[in-house]
């Protein structure tokens, strides 16, 4: 049964990456359109939007597969967190791409009831909160083999991705709450002044824990290694602050 398990855990693991990389690569296809269009990089229906969306979730995805790979906790649990961050990351990217090419905003649109559907869809990035904070849950209480600065760095990138969640979630609370009372650009700008701060925050669990991995390969003691990551912990939370800060 534990081999069972296990292999299904890999599958669930490979199955990230792919999609990932599909995610990712439909982010640079619609890079190129945009330039080759020659269209706005601003705005609610821009190609931008499909861009980011693509490579930002092809990326996260891709990161979370790999950081959470550290970490020991029950497998069934495991493979259920993964599998709903995988297929929660297609249908975002899945709904922004489709209102994008329909010419249609993707966020805070409620014209037509199809387009409210989606919009109201696309909220359930409140689940994949509950997803990464399961995982931030097992690497909290986690006492595996982990070497203590990569368990730093995973506690580290987790949590602030949580807090780029949230971020997200208080986009969207703002956005709809303003569209659904009539000032739908102001719904817009008011989420788009977040931007800064979420991207940033997204990417904590890429930066931190890929440093602890590349110091493996030092010749640094592990007392070393640690206290670089603390510092390191601290600069990219003053960073986060400082852009919400400068936008928020």
């Amino acid at each position: 049964m534990t081999t069972i398990l296990r292999t299904r855990t890999r599958s669930v693991e490979r199955a990230a990456y792919q999609v990932g990389a599909l995610l990712f690569l439909s982010g640079v296809v619609h890079l190129v359109v945009l330039i080759a269009s020659g269209t706005t990089w601003e705005g609610p229906l821009s190609y931008r939007k499909a861009m980011t969306f693509g490579l930002s979730f092809g990326l996260t995805l891709a990161t979370l597969a790999w950081a959470t790979s550290f970490l020991r906790m029950n497998e069934r649990v495991r493979t259920a967190l993964l599998g709903a961050f995988t297929v929660v990351s297609v249908v975002e990217v899945a709904l922004v791409t489709m209102q994008v090419w329909r010419g249609v905003p993707s966020h805070f649109d409620f014209e037509t009831g199809f387009d409210t559907v989606v919009s109201m869809m696309l909220a359930i990035g409140a689940v994949i909160i509950v997803t990464v904070l399961g995982f931030t849950l097992a690497a909290l209480r986690s006492t595996s083999g982990l070497s203590p600065s990569m368990l730093l760095a995973l506690r580290f990138g987790l949590v602030v991705l949580i807090a780029a969640l949230a971020v997200g979630a208080v986009m969207i609370v703002d956005g709809v709450r303003l569209a659904r009372g009539g000032e739908p650009q102001l719904a817009y700008t008011t989420a788009g002044a977040l931007k800064p701060v979420h991207f940033v925050a997204m990417h904590a669990i890429l930066v931190v824990p890929a440093l602890a991995w590349l110091m493996r390969f030092t010749d640094w003691t592990e007392r070393r290694r640690t206290r670089i990551i603390q510092a390191i912990a601290v600069i990219y939370a003053i960073a986060v602050a400082g852009t919400w800060l400068v936008f928020g």
